[in-house]
Order: structure tokens, then C-alpha cells, then sequence
């Protein structure tokens, strides 16, 4: 009877006891056994088994030996996530800034989620002339933008064509890429000159060029973007997005 009554509470009411259970097994830096685990947060033996045996599925929790239980592998890597997203937009603002004084157009830093990209952050001006449609925490298709087209470029071929099929590589506008060979090649000249462009792909009258932005592991966590009206994106900004990318990339610990 107790078990249909517990699988009847409140969803949030799970939760909270999925916390307690979580914020116990963070005061320790040993194993905690199942016991002192029921004692520590108030929960029912069995309760608390239940839960901590739904965490382990999901690898929230780790079970050492029977009957003791310790935080998992799977916190250290969300964690890891959202360190990235926060230090790489602290390492990133100041840069940003100094960029868009030199261009006077928009400038975008982006990150990977799934099959799109995110801006986390923008400086601009309304000096620029164009306006602003990306807005931060705006997505946006990997093969339509210059980030996400670097990020398709450290991808293997495989994981390329699982993208195509999966997303049909629909397009936006009339210069839209929306076949494979035809992306494939992008990504070539992409891995070869390190920038990655957007040539009204995504939105007409605009165009964008893209460097990547890595960790002190070497990998890709980031691309820093100018976006501008088709007609004054310059070229020799080229360089400049190279060198504030390559700035962002030292403060996090990147040696090339």
C-alpha cells in the first residue's frame, strides 16, 4: 500500500528528495552507506534506494560496493559544461569589445548545442546598420552559420552525413547550402583556412565570418563571429577575428 501511495506524490516532491540525497552524499568525500543516507535526509530505507538506484542509472550516483553510494561521473561532466559556457564568455567579453570598436559591426560568440548553434553573447551597436535578428540565447541550423560550420569541420565524416540525414540540411534563403557534397567541400576550405564564413545563408543582406575558440585541452568550445550587411563585411578582418579567437583561447588555457 505505501509503495502506490509514494508512486502517487507529486513529481517536485521527488525531486526535493532526489536533492537531499544528493546534497548528503556532497558532504562527504567517502562512500555513504544507504543508512546513514536514510538517516541524514529523513527518507524510508526503501525510498531512498529507489531513488539512489534511479540516479545510478543515470550515472549521477556511483555505487562502489553494495550498499554505499557516492556522487557520479555524470555531475563532473555537467559540471565541466557549464564551467565552459561561464569562463569562455568572462574570457570572451573584453575581446568582443575591442573587436567591434575596430569593425563597428556586431560580434557574436556561440556555442554547440545538438545540431545548433547558441549565441551566448553579442556586442553591437545601432551605429552598425543592420539590424540585430539573432538575439542572445537565439539557435540557429550548424550549417547555415559560420560557428556551426566550424564545428561541423572538427566533426568526422560521420558524424557530417549523421547530420545531414538527421537534419535534411534545410535551408533559409536562396545561397542556402542544402546538399552534402556541396557542404562537404565548405568544410574542407573551413579545416584549411581556419575561418569559416556565412554567405547569406541564414538571413539575406548579411554576411558572417567565424574563428574557432578552444580550451587548454585543444578542443573546440566556442567561435567568435562578425556578422555584418553583405555589402561592408571586409576582408581583412580576417585577421583580427583570428587574433581575438586566439586571445579568448589563451585566457582559457589554450597553447597551440
Amino acid at each position: 500500500m505505501s509503495t502506490r501511495k509514494e508512486s502517487q506524490q507529486p513529481a517536485i516532491q521527488v525531486m526535493e528528495r532526489m536533492f537531499s540525497l544528493l546534497d548528503a552524499l556532497a558532504a562527504h568525500q567517502d562512500p555513504v552507506s544507504l543508512k546513514e543516507l536514510s538517516e541524514r535526509t529523513g527518507l524510508h530505507p526503501s525510498t531512498a534506494h529507489r531513488i539512489l538506484n534511479d540516479l545510478a542509472i543515470g550515472r549521477f550516483v556511483d555505487r562502489p560496493e553494495a550498499g554505499s553510494y557516492r556522487l557520479g561521473m555524470r555531475l563532473l561532466e555537467l559540471g565541466n559544461l557549464v564551467k565552459a559556457r561561464l569562463d569562455v564568455r568572462d574570457a570572451a567579453l573584453a575581446p568582443m569589445r575591442e573587436l567591434h570598436k575596430l569593425t563597428h559591426q556586431p560580434v557574436n560568440l556561440s556555442v554547440r548545442q545538438g545540431d545548433e548553434i547558441v549565441y551566448i553573447e553579442r556586442t553591437y551597436s545601432e551605429r552598425s546598420g543592420m539590424q540585430v535578428v539573432r538575439a542572445v540565447g537565439g539557435r540557429a541550423p550548424l550549417h547555415l552559420t559560420s560557428v556551426g560550420k566550424l564545428f561541423l569541420a572538427h566533426d568526422d565524416p560521420q558524424r557530417v552525413r549523421a547530420y545531414a540525414t538527421r537534419t535534411g540540411l534545410s535551408g533559409h534563403t536562396r545561397n542556402s547550402i542544402t546538399d552534402l557534397p556541396r557542404l562537404e567541400r565548405e568544410l574542407a576550405q573551413v579545416r584549411q583556412s581556419a575561418i569559416a564564413r556565412d554567405d547569406e545563408e541564414l538571413e539575406l543582406g548579411v554576411r558572417c565570418m567565424a574563428a574557432g575558440i578552444f580550451d587548454d585541452q585543444g578542443k573546440l568550445v566556442a567561435g567568435l563571429s562578425i556578422s555584418a550587411p553583405a555589402d561592408r563585411l571586409e576582408e581583412s578582418w580576417v585577421g583580427r577575428v583570428r587574433s581575438t579567437a586566439a586571445q579568448i583561447s589563451a585566457a582559457l588555457g589554450h597553447r597551440p
